[in-house]
């Protein structure tokens, strides 16, 4: 069954690689649009993306994406391109702030630390997404989020979007690639993005994964053998709860079977659209 499919990651080769999520959201898009899907994705348009190598083209009805955050309306971009050597297209998104100046490192800063604002650039990332989507006047069936980069998108679509008619029906699907301090969002950040924190969370920090889980329709797992993903995942606080709609699917990153992993994934794709 084809589905339109929105496929949000903050990496995928050649534009940007720091992990497997690169070759993951260059292999498995591809593979889902052979599957007869209407898939795009999104990525941030870091600084170090070169438009000319690339052949970035601006999107009139794109050039301008506006949407509340913090105390202030932000005003987004976004341009377009393909992977190399497919059709699969790419929506680059701009903002001079928050992705233009990072190192190719990514979230951490040249001498190694950990970017402390990365809870607020990404959740940033997931509502610019979903803000972005009228101007593409096209209504995703389903949003793929890749790891805690893209965590907080089924709460923010299920408490600020799922209600307007455009927004109607979206199922949200969140691929967990790993678990690490990374997925822990100060309460402060989800305010910024007009979240209501749920109920038994302390202000403070919270980790993403479990609002993904709360707020996901299903939550996928790639459990490598060596790292046990999987446990480490069911292990979150909160998270057990949730074990219904989480699937793990067994890999293993130096020989990774694309084909197996996007077989399955469209599986559960064809599950959700019942």
């Amino acid at each position: 069954m084809s589905q339109k499919i929105f496929y949000l990651t903050t990496e995928i080769s050649p534009f940007a690689k720091t992990s497997f999520l690169a070759d993951f959201s260059a292999k498995v898009p591809l593979l889902l649009q052979e599957m007869k899907h209407d898939i795009r994705t999104m990525t941030p348009k870091y600084g170090f993306v070169s438009e000319r190598k690339y052949i970035l083209r601006e999107v009139i009805r794109l050039r301008s994406i506006p949407f509340d955050f913090g105390d202030e309306e932000e005003i987004a971009s976004a341009k377009s391109a393909f992977i190399p050597k497919t059709r699969v297209q790419v929506y680059f998104l701009e903002h001079s702030k928050w992705f233009k100046p990072l190192p190719n490192l990514l979230y951490k800063s040249k001498n190694g630390r950990i970017m402390p604002d990365n809870d607020i650039r990404y959740t940033f990332f997931c509502k610019s997404a979903l803000a972005m989507l009228p101007h593409l006047f096209w209504t995703p069936d389903i949003i793929i989020g890749n790891d805690w980069q893209s965590a907080l998108v089924p709460i923010i679509y299920n408490q600020l979007y799922k209600g307007e008619p455009f927004y109607q029906n979206i199922k949200n699907v969140i691929i967990v690639h790993s678990v690490n301090e990374n997925a822990m969002f100060s309460t402060s950040a989800l305010e910024m993005a007009g979240l209501q924190i749920p109920d038994g969370i302390k202000p403070g920090q919270v980790n993403a994964y479990t609002l993904a889980a709360a707020y996901s329709d299903k939550v996928i797992v790639l459990n490598n053998k060596d790292s046990n993903l999987h446990k480490k995942f069911l292990n979150i606080d909160g998270i057990k709860k949730y074990e219904d709609k989480i699937l793990q699917i067994p890999f293993n990153e130096e020989s990774a079977d694309f084909q197996f992993i996007t077989e399955t994934i469209n599986s559960e794709l064809e599950k959700l659209s019942v």
